[in-house]
């Protein structure tokens, strides 16, 4: 059959199309900048007939009903990473979180999605019936191979991009439902004095011709627009972000020093602006892959002068990473910390970064983001014996050469002066002094 005629008569309405789902599904409705909202509205208007259905989604940034519902027979979420949307539901115990390194995420989709349903938003088709999987190839081909049934949203604004399992056929889909609507945006975080200064220590230590990992939020900008006067830069990073895009724009970020993949920024997905979506669609430049190809420390590794930058929420004077969750509260989750923490030491003349403000203010008044032990309830993102340099506005510190009581001496120093009496005291309690 002619692709073109296969793909009219898989044509739905929304509506039409997740009749698909039955009692007890897990239903994958996208992550991040790709999400078939269209499809996910059009299920919970199902809602008075079905029962047990599992959402599945990450990163959402749009807050569906299901998220609000409080606890019910016919709809609960599952997420492998805490956005707003699924934050929200985790507030409403309607939530289920599961935790992973991103470069393992085909295992999690063999695991908890098999037999399951895929939404999958796409860009329209090439000329020989393929789709991209847009803005999000990290991983929706390893959900589309777990699920047993299909359903694409085809979204002219969804961009086509190049790279590594990026394209569905039309013959792999069992419904196609034609749905057009703007992409998430994520505007550039604001960025203060404060963090300025900490991206300095960061800018100082990366070379010309180094290959770079960023990821969201206002520090990972800052430390992007901060490269502006490098030269010869290389990307290889779970995220394309606005500030990669700007410094291609200009030329500082050109991978043609790249030892690994040269000529081409590796990524696994694009989160920020109208204009970043624009910039990946049909983009040579761009290399889309899979979590389990840009994600694996042995890939990471082969990028010589790597540097990662991850943030933290609080470190232990043990050098202990909370990243995800404090005090048993799901933020946001491991995600591809761990990998590009390992990926990046791996590297030949590469350094990884963990960078956080040393204290945090809020209504509650000022608090130290570096502490004695970790609260309780707590889950370790980065464990103690991966952390090699730490970064707040007070300096910066290679932990990985020092034993555990000059660590606890080292981490004292990048606290904000108000904790540091109290935490010395505290690390003698720990026999640390």
């Amino acid at each position: 059959m002619d692709w073109k005629e296969e793909y009219r008569k898989k044509i739905r309405t929304a509506d039409e199309a997740v009749k698909i789902v039955k009692d007890g599904d897990i239903v994958h409705i996208g992550t991040a900048s790709c999400i078939a909202y269209e499809l996910a509205e059009a299920l919970y208007r199902r809602k008075k007939e079905l029962h047990g259905v599992r959402i599945s989604s990450a990163v959402n940034l749009k807050l569906l009903p299901f998220y609000t519902d409080e606890k019910n027979d016919s709809f609960s979420v599952f997420t492998y990473f805490a956005g707003p949307a699924e934050r929200e539901a985790l507030q409403h115990g309607n939530c289920r979180y599961s935790s992973l390194h991103l470069s393992r995420v085909d295992q999690w989709c063999r695991d908890f999605l098999s037999g399951g349903v895929a939404f999958l938003e796409v860009s329209p088709p090439d000329e020989n019936g393929c789709m991209s999987y847009g803005t999000y190839t990290a991983m929706h081909d390893d959900v589309r191979a777990a699920c047993s049934r299909v359903v694409l949203q085809v979204n002219q604004n969804a961009p086509y991009v190049y790279g590594r399992k990026n394209l569905i056929h039309v013959s792999q889909a069992d419904y196609i439902v034609e749905a057009d609507s703007p992409l998430a945006v994520v505007p550039d975080a604001p960025v203060d004095e404060t963090l300025k200064k900490i991206s300095s220590y960061i800018v100082e230590q990366i070379p010309d011709g180094a290959t770079i990992q960023l990821g969201l939020g206002g520090l990972s900008g800052a430390v992007g627009y901060g490269l502006e006067n490098k030269n010869d830069l290389g990307v290889h990073s779970e995220m394309l972000t606005n500030s990669m895009m700007k410094l291609m724009q200009k030329g500082v970020i050109n991978n043609r020093k790249k030892n690994f993949n040269p000529g081409r920024a590796v990524v696994g997905f694009a989160l920020g602006s109208p204009e970043l979506y624009a910039f990946a669609d049909h983009n040579p430049n761009l290399m889309f892959t899979p979590f389990t190809y840009v994600n694996d420390p042995a890939m990471i590794a082969q990028n010589d002068h790597f540097i990662s930058v991850n943030t933290a929420m609080s470190i232990d004077l043990f050098g202990q990473v909370a990243a995800d969750n404090i005090g048993g509260r799901q933020i946001s989750a491991i995600g591809g910390q761990v990998d590009f923490v390992r990926g990046a030491q791996m590297s030949k003349g590469g350094k990884s970064f963990i960078a956080m403000t040393a204290a945090l203010e809020n209504k509650k008044g000022r608090s130290s983001r570096i502490v004695p032990v970790l609260p309780p309830g707590t889950a370790v993102t980065t464990g103690r014996a991966d952390v090699q340099y730490v970064v707040t506005e007070y300096g910066c510190v290679n932990l990985k050469k020092l034993d555990n009581s000059d660590r606890a001496k080292a981490l004292i120093e990048l606290a904000h002066p108000a904790f540091r009496e109290q935490l010395r005291d505290q690390a003698k309690e720990l026999h640390l002094l």
